[in-house]
């Protein structure tokens, strides 16, 4: 029978503070991530505030990142006259001004027409003038355009019965964000919402319609409709019969690129069908995402790798580094006031000094890593990824003095910007592969190694996996044929038969 008694036990364990736990949360985030939740924090937060270039630093008590937690002096009562002196003079400027207007002129209807004026102004359908007087650049940006939008427009020029508008609209408002119409014609049969409900002729009609809107090939139901549909645009009517053929009887010879098969079936020259494809080729099989967003998601490095007098340095990209301060004033007021009333407060002001020492513990580890890696791998910097060595997380976490898995929560999202591209800091790390003579090299390298023998290779005879696998065997390089071909789908170049060219 088991006994209930009670015993103390003494262990010891590892736990993460909430404030420790945060800081992790930090490290790991983005630049784009971070910069939210920054933003985010002092949005709520009364004692962060961001830096003004053109405010010269200690006009208004505002300490910088650098001095944050440090205590600051007030500002002087002079300071405090100064301001006040500057506000009686613009208030005696501006009852200056109001007793200069004519005694006959209403004055409140002067206001109101100014008032006007500037809700005119701030109103969007006013154009926004820069300071010197000229359009500012958002207002000569173009103004986006989606796919249903565009063919909305077309379709309200057409002289059509409003039942056959409502047709094509709903044809419309089924395709997808590529242009393709993927719903079956008698699903969309109920769709419509017309009395009588529209017969499957009618929809047809309507598909028709849709089909001969631009952007050409819209409302396709697949790829080889999509191509049909491109080739009134050929102006040779040899080329444009010859490409109906090949898209109608031959569309997976033509995505596999056998041009020696389709020379055969069809009867043509080589020469003749392969300058036909690559005609085809130049048709858009997603027409519709000409339209829609046109926003790029821009790569932001986070460290800058310079070269200077034959040493590569490297500096953090002042564009990501927040200039981010805590307010002194705000912080001296509160702990002078301070009461148990108030522990809201206190605990922003905690907050505040928490974020500030992150962020700076941040941008130190980040820049402590990266030039842990380049003076690693300098001769990657130097010669390309042929001289790339192999590099795990642990020799950098010794070097630095860091866990490994804070390495590896640096170098996630993170981007370094050097002359030869803007790369993340994990591309550095691979692990080692031994050579037929002992010697370690990188995965980085045998890619870039890979990419340069099919970059040599002939048109006419491309090499395979295999072939490549045997090249790199004869360097001394034993790798697997699935290793050669991960790293070729990698490197996002075809299989050898899509690479086939015949002259």
């Amino acid at each position: 029978m088991p006994s209930m008694d009670l015993r103390a036990d003494h262990r010891q364990t590892q736990t993460l503070s909430p404030r420790l736990q945060h800081a992790v949360r930090l490290l790991q985030m983005s630049s784009l991530d971070f910069a939210a939740m920054l933003r985010d924090t002092l949005g709520r937060n009364p004692f962060l505030e961001a830096e003004d270039g053109d405010i010269p630093e200690g006009d208004d008590g505002a300490m910088p990142l650098a001095e944050a937690g440090a205590a600051g002096s007030a500002p002087e009562l002079s300071s405090l006259s100064g301001l006040m002196d500057d506000a009686d003079a613009a208030v005696t400027e501006a009852d200056a001004d109001m007793s200069a207007v004519p005694a006959d002129v209403d004055v409140t209807a002067v206001n109101e027409e100014n008032s006007d004026r500037d809700l005119w102004a701030a109103d969007g359908s006013g154009q926004r003038r820069a300071e010197d007087g000229e359009l500012s650049a958002l207002d000569m940006m173009a103004v986006e355009t989606s796919l249903t939008t565009h063919l909305h427009g077309q379709l309200n020029v057409l002289p059509l019965s409003e039942r056959d508008l409502a047709l094509a609209r709903t044809i419309v408002e089924s395709l997808d964000d590529d242009g393709y119409l993927r719903t079956p014609l008698d699903e969309l049969v109920g769709v419509a919402g017309l009395d009588p409900q529209p017969e499957l002729q009618e929809m047809q009609f309507a598909l028709k319609l849709v089909q001969s809107l631009d952007p050409a090939g819209v409302a396709a139901r697949d790829v080889g409709e999509c191509l049909l549909l491109q080739l009134p645009g050929i102006d040779c009517p040899d080329t444009r019969q010859l490409a109906q053929t090949i898209i109608t009887q031959h569309l997976s010879a033509l995505a596999a690129r056998d041009v020696a098969t389709l020379a055969r079936q069809l009867g043509e020259a080589p020469a003749r069908v392969e300058a036909v494809c690559d005609r085809i080729r130049r048709l858009d099989p997603r027409p519709g995402w000409r339209f829609g967003s046109s926003h790029v998601a821009y790569v932001v490095p986070d460290v800058i790798v310079k070269k200077v007098r034959g040493q590569w340095t490297v500096q953090l990209n002042p564009a990501i580094v927040p200039k981010v301060r805590l307010n002194q004033v705000y912080a001296n007021l509160f702990q002078r006031h301070r009461t148990a009333a108030n522990s809201e407060l206190g605990a922003h002001l905690q907050e505040a000094r928490w974020t500030l020492r992150n962020v700076e513990q941040r941008f130190s580890t980040i820049l402590d890593v990266a030039e842990a890696i380049v003076r690693r791998q300098h001769n990657f910097l130097d010669y390309g990824a042929m001289a790339m060595k192999p590099l795990g997380l642990k020799e950098i976490a010794e070097e630095v003095g860091i866990h490994e898995s804070t390495v590896s929560r640096v170098t996630n999202n993170k981007y370094m910007a050097t002359p030869v591209g803007v790369l993340e800091l994990k591309y550095f790390f691979s692990r080692a592969m031994i050579s037929a003579n002992g010697s370690a090299c990188s995965g980085t390298a045998i890619r870039g190694l890979v990419k340069d023998i099919i970059e040599a290779e002939s048109a006419d005879a491309p090499l395979s996996d295999a072939e490549i696998t045997r090249q790199l065997a004869q360097q001394g390089l034993v790798v697997a044929r699935r290793t050669v071909t991960k790293y070729r789908q990698m490197l996002k170049i075809d299989a050898v038969d899509r690479r086939r060219r015949v002259a």
